[in-house]
């Protein structure tokens, strides 16, 4: 059992994509400033943040809810860089890593979702 979110390999997993995420975007156009790089760093700050929320939440369904919000912003972020991609902002090999990156996380979410959901039928959580 995680005492904090941050023991979460789902949150370490968000947390370093995210640090990659600002490392990247740093690089975009500057009139990007306020469209794709505040788009995709907004995004990936969520998902950790959601990740953070869920672990503070007391019920299931509170829990869940807010997961299945994280894993949403992970594939909002796939799309960002797919523009990016498409706009010459970040080459192939960045793309499909990072987009591989981001759908492995995604993965752990819905799989994190689901050890609660045996929590939960276990009586260990409400």
């Amino acid at each position: 059992m995680a005492h904090s979110f941050r023991d979460l390999k789902i949150w370490q997993n968000g947390y370093g994509l995210l640090m990659e995420i600002y490392r990247i975007t740093a690089e975009y156009p500057e009139e990007e400033k306020y469209g794709l790089i505040s788009d995709t760093r907004r995004s990936a700050n969520s998902v950790i943040a959601n990740i953070a929320e869920a672990h503070g939440r007391y019920y299931f369904a509170d829990k869940s809810r807010v997961l299945y919000q994280s894993r949403g912003e992970t594939e909002e972020i796939r799309s960002h860089l797919s523009v990016a991609q498409g706009l010459g902002y970040i080459d192939k090999n960045t793309f499909e890593r990072l987009d591989s990156a981001y759908e492995g996380l995604s993965k752990g979410i819905s799989s994190y979702v689901s050890s609660l959901k045996r929590q939960k039928k276990e009586n260990l959580i409400l």
